[in-house]
């Protein structure tokens, strides 16, 4: 297990982010680049609670599946249990995990809060050891929307401030009776709310010391340069899919040169959801007889392969599990190193696949769909 001071000791460069035109309040994120222990740090970090949905498994004795990932909200799947996510968050603070990615979406913060309340409250843990994020949904992109959503997510994870808060997505869509996927004749209600204004709200929340740091999710990058061309607090994240089939390095040396912290969502490609079809489709991919292969060499699973391959080109990554052994072993991932070859071999198995689906209901038609650019 990694060390403690391995964990929290990078906590800091996103701990605090203030207005980019004072000195005194530029955030130190501009150093993470640099720091070997903010990867350290990233790498401990758990999307244990952002599993909206576990879909209904009929197991067989002996059979274990990990029903991450799942994002979808066809009638299969069911919210992931709040004794599940409770539980999975505490072995997750037993393993040293201290950075939890959490979002209004997935519809499981009251319970993820719960659990925060009792091991605050028991005199475990202090809050300033804890680094906890959140997202605006698309729902609430409106800026008198803004404050009210964050604030909802704030009271239900039973916390007094977040330390990072991320636009889920440049997509906007109308705020009816607070819906998640407000829709007519199957076709998401779209808004036409400019995200930069969404930005100039979240920016108020830093002002007001209610979130640390503020960034950004499923940006592209030609959205991100126009958000920094006129943003006074610049993004401190961007949080995307990475894994080996969608290696984007283009995005990744953007965000390098500009100093926001690139996390990876679905760094094992999804496993609990159906991996594309068709003539070039890949296997799944922690199932690729190459990763396997490198897997054996160190004498590591595949999952401590890809968390690995992330931490090397200096990413951040959230593996997602509710599973107990997952959970400890995605945080086994510092006693061994891939040669500069493997991570070559692993970046040459990029296709470009996305396993989030981001096409439905018309979503990709909208103004600020982030996809049709790389």
């Amino acid at each position: 297990m990694v060390p403690q001071r391995c964990l929290y000791g990078c906590l800091h460069p996103l701990r605090s982010q203030g207005a980019m035109k004072s000195p005194a309040t530029t955030p130190s994120i501009m150093r993470w680049g640099c720091c070997c222990q903010a990867q350290l740090h990233f790498a401990q970090a758990l999307a244990v609670c952002s599993n909206p949905v576990v879909k209904e498994l009929s197991l067989t004795p002996g059979e274990e599946k990990d029903p991450a990932c799942l994002e979808e909200t066809d009638k299969k799947y069911k919210k992931c249990p709040p004794d599940a996510a409770q539980e999975a968050l505490q072995v997750a603070l037993d393993a040293g995990y201290r950075h939890f990615d959490c979002a209004y979406f997935y519809q499981n913060e009251a319970a993820i809060g719960a659990a925060f309340e009792k091991m605050l409250g028991e005199g475990r843990l202090k809050r300033d050891e804890l680094y906890v994020v959140s997202k605006l949904w698309n729902s609430f992109h409106a800026p008198q929307d803004v404050k009210p959503a964050f604030l909802k997510s704030l009271t239900m994870l039973k916390l007094d401030y977040l330390d990072l808060y991320l636009m889920h997505s440049p997509m906007g869509f109308l705020n009816i009776n607070e819906e998640l996927m407000p829709q007519k004749d199957g076709l998401l209600l779209q808004s036409d709310v400019d995200y930069v204004d969404t930005w100039r709200a979240m920016e108020k929340l830093v002002d007001e010391g209610l979130v640390k740091s503020v960034g950004v999710s499923n940006f592209n990058i030609s959205q991100l340069e126009r958000l920094l061309s006129v943003c006074r607090i610049k993004p401190a994240a961007n949080q995307v899919e990475l894994h080996p089939y969608l290696t984007q390095p283009e995005l990744v040396e953007y965000c390098r040169s500009k100093g926001i912290v690139l996390i990876a969502y679905s760094p094992f490609g999804c496993p609990a959801m159906p991996c594309p079809t068709g003539k070039n489709s890949p296997v799944p991919l922690l199932e690729n007889p190459t990763v396997n292969e490198i897997a054996q060499k160190h004498g590591k699973t595949s999952a401590q392969v890809l968390i690995r391959f992330h931490l090397q080109r200096g990413i951040a990554t959230i593996p997602k599990s509710i599973t107990p052994s997952h959970i400890v072993e995605n945080a086994e991932v510092y006693d061994f190193q891939l040669t500069h070859k493997e991570i070559q071999t692993l970046e040459g198995l990029n296709c470009n696949t996305r396993f989030i689906k981001w096409k439905l209901m018309g979503m990709d038609t909208h103004k600020h769909f982030p996809f049709g650019d790389k």
